[in-house]
């Protein structure tokens, strides 16, 4: 990571990289007077920060520190990874997220960084010009070099989170800052905790989302007061690459849209929005609609056959008996959409390696529960694989080989992945954990599942919206899931396979604000 970050490329002045997607903050300063001036560049093809700076963060009552950042008011969650450039030195340089009431060097802050030395530490200034009190205005967690930090404030708390590569986020410590107004400076900083001699950093992956007010409790009394609308965020398109665990952003839209899936030749992605599908260059630029016909009200449950010649998509059906979603089989090089048959409703999620039947989740004959079916795509005819009267199956899909189905099921009580022969037989329950986790997409080359792991705290038969998701892997021959990204998103952001066709790279969709500039596709000039 650290010697691909190091790569000099183009970097936008400090007047130009609030226009960049992934920037997310709009301006910087040197708090205090430090006698050497800090420096922030923003690499745009890797979407990197470099943050350079000398000062001396006190722990007193005045920071100097160089500081990248942005106004904000309301609840906001601040995810990024940060490094120093040279971690075999070990000080008591400082660099992470902060939050301050103003620019003044003395003003009421919260900070959330990572050390030199490799603590991790949450502290603050309740009003401007105060003495910190140590221990009283600190947190720090025992576990030592924690590279992704996240700080989110909801209503006057501020919670810090951290975790290694790989791992879940931990709690390293909340407070409650009664005096700290709306609207705030957020940004990234770094001192090097040195008047004489400047330090430098990177930061990526850096994420600023506003959560919304939840919509589903565990407890049916309090559950029942809540407001049930879903509202309005934007979309980012995102590609991760596998090896650096750099994510990148090429789309981002004040509209939703929803379920990337990776063309064959590489070269682009199609995704939902707004009933359309669409695709966009991987290098990014503007998307253009990907024509469906009369099929014009599709949902996120699309995807290309094995041999890249076929297209599935699930879209709303009105016939003369029933309505709902059903499945469609299309050219991908274009042509009429067919309707496998007429059940509904019915949600596509996988394509046998023979490009012969589909794998389908509905429900059959006014039945609540949905099921895993299998159906022929000449004939329509359909198999019920999972056969339940109870519970939750949702997210089939056939490994590449064709020996295994993965799904995932709430059988255990909270959403588990589980795999199944293609006859429906050996089921076999994959994670284990606290998570509720859905959707396993395994990669072009066999060897790993990907999949989206939602909080504690949802209806575990749900993939709700907007919600603070992990996005995992884990090797299919067995292994324990490892964390690649963490997000705002959930339903939408994976729900079908994204994976590129070498494997290095996933493509998913995350939620945040609306943003301000247009986004409206062109027609396809074909």
């Amino acid at each position: 990571m650290k010697n691909l970050i190091l790569i000099v490329t183009s970097c936008l002045s400090l007047r130009t990289y609030a226009q960049h997607p992934a920037a997310g903050l709009h301006s910087t300063i040197d708090l205090g007077y430090p006698k050497i001036k800090g420096r922030a560049d923003f690499d745009t093809l890797f979407q990197t920060w470099k943050l350079r700076s000398a000062g001396q963060y006190a722990d007193l009552n005045r920071e100097e520190a160089v500081y990248v950042h942005r106004k904000m008011g309301g609840d906001f969650i601040l995810t990024a990874d940060f490094a120093f450039a040279d971690p075999g030195v070990k000080t008591m340089k400082r660099m992470g997220w902060m939050v301050r009431e103003s620019l003044r060097e003395d003003a009421a802050q919260l900070s959330a960084f990572r050390q030199g030395d490799g603590r991790i530490i949450m502290q603050w200034r309740r009003l401007q010009g105060a003495y910190l009190l140590i221990p009283q205005d600190r947190r720090m967690i025992s576990k030592m070099d924690m590279q992704s930090l996240q700080l989110e404030r909801k209503g006057k708390t501020f919670t810090m989170r951290s975790a290694r590569p790989g791992e879940p986020m931990q709690t390293v410590g909340e407070t409650t800052l009664a005096d700290m107004p709306d609207s705030v400076t957020v940004g990234i900083f770094l001192s090097a905790q040195d008047i004489t001699r400047a330090d430098s950093g990177h930061v990526w992956n850096l994420r600023i989302d506003r959560p919304v007010p939840d919509r589903y409790h565990p407890d049916p009394v309090v559950n029942r007061t809540l407001d049930k609308k879903e509202p309005l965020m934007g979309s980012r398109l995102e590609t991760i690459d596998m090896v650096t665990g750099i994510r990148r952003i090429l789309h981002a839209s004040p509209r939703r849209f929803e379920a990337p899936n990776w063309m064959p030749d590489g070269s682009r992605l199609l995704f939902n929005q707004e009933g359309r599908l669409l695709t966009i260059d991987t290098a990014g630029g503007q998307p253009a609609y990907f024509p469906t016909g009369p099929v014009s009200r599709n949902n996120n449950d699309h995807g290309i056959s094995f041999d890249g010649k076929q297209l599935a998509i699930s879209s709303h059906f009105d016939g003369p008996k029933q309505s709902g979603s059903a499945v469609y089989v299309m050219p991908l090089a274009g042509g009429e959409p067919k309707r496998v048959n007429d059940n509904v409703p019915s949600y596509w999620h996988g394509w046998s390696p023979d490009g012969r039947q589909v794998l389908v989740v509905g429900q059959r004959q006014g039945m609540p529960i949905y099921n895993i079916y299998q159906v022929d795509v000449k004939t329509g005819r359909e198999t019920d694989l999972t056969r339940n009267t109870q519970g939750h199956v949702d997210g089939p899909e056939y490994a590449p080989d064709g020996q295994q189905i993965y799904y995932n099921a709430d059988a255990s009580g909270t959403m588990q992945l589980w795999r199944m022969r293609p006859d429906g037989s050996g089921k076999e329950q994959l994670t284990f954990d606290e998570y509720n986790n859905w959707f396993p997409h395994i990669s072009p080359d066999g060897k790993w599942i990907a999949f989206v792991s939602f909080p504690t705290d949802i209806d575990p038969p749900s993939h709700p919206s907007f919600k603070k998701v992990m996005l995992r892997i884990m090797p299919v021959a067995g292994g324990a899931p490892r964390v690649i990204a963490y997000l705002y998103g959930g339903q939408g952001t994976m729900n079908v396979n994204s994976w590129s066709p070498d494997s290095r790279r996933l493509a998913f969709v995350s939620n945040s604000e609306p943003l301000t500039r247009g986004d409206r596709p062109r027609q396809d000039p074909s």
